[in-house]
């Protein structure tokens, strides 16, 4: 056999300089991207102050450790230790964690209780249908009242998808690739070290893969993260659908209707495109710096203060619909704005979502957790099993009809998926109403595509041109390896199903 030799060094030389001519050009092009992006931002600004929230970073995080940890064994049903180790990093990073010097679960009154150095104890409590909430230090119970929140579906064992459990026997849809299928689901959990823990499929409305962790079913309410912020925007559509709002109407937030406040100009439709302007420190801030204090963005989950009030107290940074900033600020309004808007009419706004929305797409699993104020706290704190994920992302796909009724506005689901206009002129094609867009083929599925999208590698992607949703959910930890694997996994599905529109 003759032996192998390596080429010389000089013909290698142009394939390496052209190899780093185009890395340095992308980086370079990043680069002037952000400085003028920042450049644009600096120019647009307001003269207004910016008052850092209060309190001990160390405690913020200690309360998001917490809560963590009691949704992942009082909902999730995850072991303790588990939790602790892989579980809900983002407003609770785990580099923090080592300062507790205890953790007590105690599954008697079903709540944790963290000490700190100091002795500050961070407690987070069960709080029956609304999952968990942190209390302010030295408290001991919530400032309001829960509520049963019962479903009036019946059993789902008894009832087909997507209203109920059963999936049909009848063979796939003519040109789907059942094999190719199979093989994209097993490569969403391949590696391991990606902690996939729920995986589904649907095409045209039926489930044609699924696939769970160990441990995990398909009723286990599993971290979910930012993809609550798609589902905010979709109680805003049921609202809006129902005639209480308009999508263009000037946000009624009771905190801005002093005369001459210029927040009196962010419209509703703004606040959904994250482009409300609001000064509020966010941690995906191109010019974050950590220098001013503990972030807004992470004060609103851990600060156990009102974060309606928080949120609709920041003062103005740019005009409205000028800068797109992925804030909490903007979720956090609009979930204000639907609490305003059921209770303006005289309903209960505890078990809205449930009534209104969850009730009247097979949703029965969706756990959503509240601040000490019972103000819904869906910019991340809700957690679900993936097929509610999916039900959910169907319901967009039918543009918000199911069967035969319309639920979200005609048209919502084209507003929600289309390019925000204040991320357009920064050149950033990624954001539309609340939901992602793949506007630069982050996912390798047609740019059309859009997604919602929560921290730890939470995706419910819609992919309208082949009439798919895909559901992907993974404990926290696994999440570089999880992208990799749900990157894999979707490129199957691409050549396993046939474009449809």
């Amino acid at each position: 056999m003759p032996q192998r030799t390596n080429p010389p060094l000089t013909a290698l030389a142009p394939i390496t300089l052209c190899v780093l001519f185009l890395v340095c050009a992308s980086v370079t092009n990043a680069q002037d991207g952000r400085e003028a992006m920042l450049a644009r931002a600096a120019e647009a600004e307001l003269d207004t102050d910016y008052v850092a929230p209060p309190g001990d970073p160390l405690w913020h995080h200690t309360a998001g450790f917490a809560k963590t940890l009691c949704s992942a064994v009082f909902v999730t049903g995850l072991d303790p230790d588990f939790a602790a180790e892989n579980v809900g990093f983002f407003s609770s990073p785990y580099e923090h964690r080592r300062h507790v010097t205890n953790i007590e679960v105690d599954t008697d009154q079903r709540q944790v209780h963290l000490t700190l150095p100091d002795g500050v104890v961070r407690t987070a409590k069960f709080n029956g249908d609304h999952g968990c909430v942190t209390l302010p230090i030295d408290e001991d119970d919530v400032y309001f009242e829960p509520v049963d929140i019962a479903t009036t579906l019946s059993d789902p064992a008894n009832q087909p998808w997507p209203m109920g459990d059963l999936l049909p026997t009848s063979p796939l849809p003519a040109g789907v690739d059942g094999a190719k299928v199979a093989e994209a689901v097993a490569a969403a959990f391949d590696p391991e070290e990606g902690m996939t823990a729920a995986f589904v499929v649907t095409h045209k409305g039926r489930i044609i893969g699924e696939r769970y962790g160990d441990g995990i079913t398909m009723h286990t309410p599993l971290e979910s993260w930012s993809m609550g912020k798609s589902l905010t925007a979709t109680l805003m559509g049921v609202l809006i659908e129902q005639g209480v709002y308009d999508l263009f109407q000037r946000a009624p937030v009771p905190e801005w209707q002093t005369p001459g406040d210029s927040r009196q100009e962010i419209r509703i439709a703004d606040i959904l495109r994250m482009s409300s302007g609001l000064r509020f420190r966010g941690v995906a801030d191109p010019d974050l710096d950590p220098a001013l204090g503990y972030p807004d963005h992470l004060y609103v989950y851990t600060g156990t203060v009102n974060s309606f009030e928080w949120a609709a107290t920041r003062p103005q940074q740019w005009p409205p619909n000028t800068i797109g900033r992925y804030r909490n600020s903007d979720p956090v309004l609009i979930n204000y704005l639907v609490r305003l808007g059921v209770e303006g009419r005289g309903d209960e706004y505890l078990s809205f979502p449930q009534r209104e929305l969850f009730d009247r797409i097979g949703i029965r699993g969706m756990v959503l957790e509240t601040d000490p104020y019972g103000n819904y706290l869906l910019q991340g704190y809700e957690l679900a099993p993936a097929r509610d994920w999916a039900r959910l992302g169907n319901l967009y796909l039918q543009d918000g009809v199911w069967d035969g009724q319309r639920i979200l506005p005609e048209g919502y689901a084209e507003f929600v998926s289309t390019l925000a206009p204040a991320w357009e002129a920064d050149g950033r094609p990624i954001y539309g109403g609340f939901f992602w867009l793949n506007g630069t083929g982050s996912f390798p599925v047609p740019r059309g595509a859009y997604y919602m999208s929560g921290a730890g590698g939470q995706t419910t992607l819609i992919i309208p041109s082949h009439d798919l949703v895909v559901v992907r959910q993974g404990h926290y930890r696994g999440s570089r390896a999880g992208g990799r694997a749900l990157r894999n996994a979707l490129a199957l599905l691409m050549e396993a199903i046939p474009e449809s529109r």
